[in-house]
């Protein structure tokens, strides 16, 4: 497709109104409350802006245009309805992954065809500045894609969520980064197909190596980087299709996911340029430590925790990633609404980098009608933990363990965990005691003499403390 009008007031104000409604979804999405509202504003923006689009374009063929369209509705419906809640994060890394390739795929068309594109003169070299926008839009598509494939093998399972580390990785990462810069400014002097295919390559192989340094428990933040690479990609190849939208989506997606990037960084007190630049300060050793020695622990039952909780006066539910796998927030929604009848002040305490992606908790506990007014961020409750009675820990291991504020050659070092120790009981329930959290360290917690180990699926446990607790007697 190629533009048909070089200026058009109409096609400008559509993509005002698609810009000003993408700006609302942010907003709405920004709250559990107005997240479905803001989904709505996101929608409505998309489809305007992609309507617009092929109204002002003349289409090489509309059949294939609006069959392409249908088959990736199709497709997106069947995922939404048919994804786990559990494996939503990734989905997102998926996702990010064919945006990044898809900027690859734009750039790759707009270079062997940039005639069509309206970017070269009339002896076919391209513009400079296209050179410039073409080059950055299939680096960044590029290292979106490759860096988004790791992480999604690394949260499905397939790869390992420890730290891989290379041997002189920061040598090999800067020098790899350094010569696709370079190699973008010579592309503005020389469009050979060398140069071009070098730079798709090389960021490619940087985005592999980006990623696989990062271990699990900095996984949330690498998904919201990943987020903001797609959108700049988007914003790179708007500026080579001359499309508004798409600069402007682009733009918003990439500097709101920088910013969410930033915000939880500072929340698990990491190195923001570290992180990006692939783990720069990651421990060969991360990771690796696994369970300790064998150590005296106590076990309890879906009774006695039933009892705890509803002879306690304030209880805190702590809820982590094994609740996302078992599928377990309806049952412990269920579990809070009878603690409620008899009395007790239940609330739940979110750590910023629970579960695998940002606001990865939030959404389940909404999924289960959770009221919102009883959900609270780890700098609003952190706290209440030396005040509370019973702290209910299901499914939640990196969050919650001190040795991040103690242990210097943790993985976890430094970054800031929910209290749960200073409950006056602490009831955590784990799978096993052998397993460690997603960082590989174990959690002196499970050891304390105020803490009840509940082992077991975490669904089956929240089901059997129900019934305890409907049978009376406690």
């Amino acid at each position: 497709m190629h533009d048909v009008a070089p200026i058009n007031p109409w096609v400008a104000l559509a993509y005002l109104v698609a810009g000003v409604f993408f700006i609302l979804a942010l907003r709405g999405l920004s709250s559990p409350a107005s997240s479905r509202r803001g989904n709505r504003f996101g929608m409505a923006g998309m489809a305007i802006a992609v309507v617009t689009t092929l109204l002002t374009h003349e289409l090489a063929n509309p059949i294939e245009v609006i069959g392409a369209i249908g088959i990736g509705a199709v497709i997106g419906i069947v995922m939404a309805r048919r994804i786990a809640m559990t494996a939503m994060p990734q989905l997102v890394a998926a996702f990010h992954s064919l945006v990044g390739l898809a900027a690859v795929a734009v750039a790759a068309a707009a270079y062997l065809n940039p005639g069509a594109f309206g970017i070269a003169d009339a002896a076919g070299q391209i513009f400079t500045v296209s050179r410039v926008e073409m080059g950055l839009g299939i680096a960044i598509g590029a290292i979106t894609f490759s860096g988004s494939v790791i992480a999604f093998l690394k949260l499905n399972g397939n790869m390992s969520g420890a730290p891989i580390i290379l041997p002189l990785r920061h040598v090999i990462n800067l020098g790899t980064l350094a010569a696709i810069i370079g190699l973008v400014a010579y592309f503005t002097f020389d469009q050979s197909p060398w140069v071009f295919w070098t730079v798709t390559a090389l960021s490619f192989v940087i985005g592999f190596l980006l990623i696989i340094p990062i271990g699990g428990a900095d996984m949330p933040v690498v998904v919201s980087m990943l987020n903001s690479y797609s959108g700049w990609a988007a914003a790179a190849m708007g500026f080579t299709l001359h499309n508004t939208a798409m600069i402007i989506t682009g733009a918003l997606v990439g500097s709101s996911g920088a910013i969410l990037s930033y915000i939880m960084c500072r929340a698990m007190n990491r190195s923001f340029l570290s992180v990006i630049a692939g783990g720069f300060g990651a421990d060969a050793s991360a990771g690796a430590g696994g369970a300790k020695e064998q150590r005296p622990w106590k076990p309890g039952s879906a009774d006695d925790a039933a009892f705890l909780m509803s002879q306690a006066e304030n209880v805190i539910i702590v809820p982590g990633y094994g609740m996302a796998v078992a599928q377990a927030q309806h049952a412990l929604r269920e579990m809070a609404d009878l603690l409620k009848k008899e009395g007790v002040n239940v609330k739940y305490a979110i750590h910023p980098v629970a579960g695998r992606m940002p606001g990865h908790m939030n959404v389940l506990l909404a999924e289960a009608n959770v009221p919102y007014d009883e959900v609270f961020e780890l700098e609003d409750i952190n706290g209440e933990f030396a005040q509370c009675d019973v702290a209910f820990v299901i499914g939640a291991n990196d969050v919650t363990n001190p040795a991040a504020k103690t242990d210097k050659s943790s993985p976890i070092y430094g970054m800031p965990v929910l209290d749960v120790e200073k409950a006056k009981t602490v009831l955590f329930v784990k799978r096993s005691m052998g397993g460690v959290g997603y960082a590989g360290v174990d959690n002196d917690v499970f050891y304390m003499d105020q803490t009840m180990m509940l082992l077991g699926d975490a669904k089956k446990m929240a089901d059997d403390i129900v019934k305890a607790l409907n049978g009376g007697g406690h």
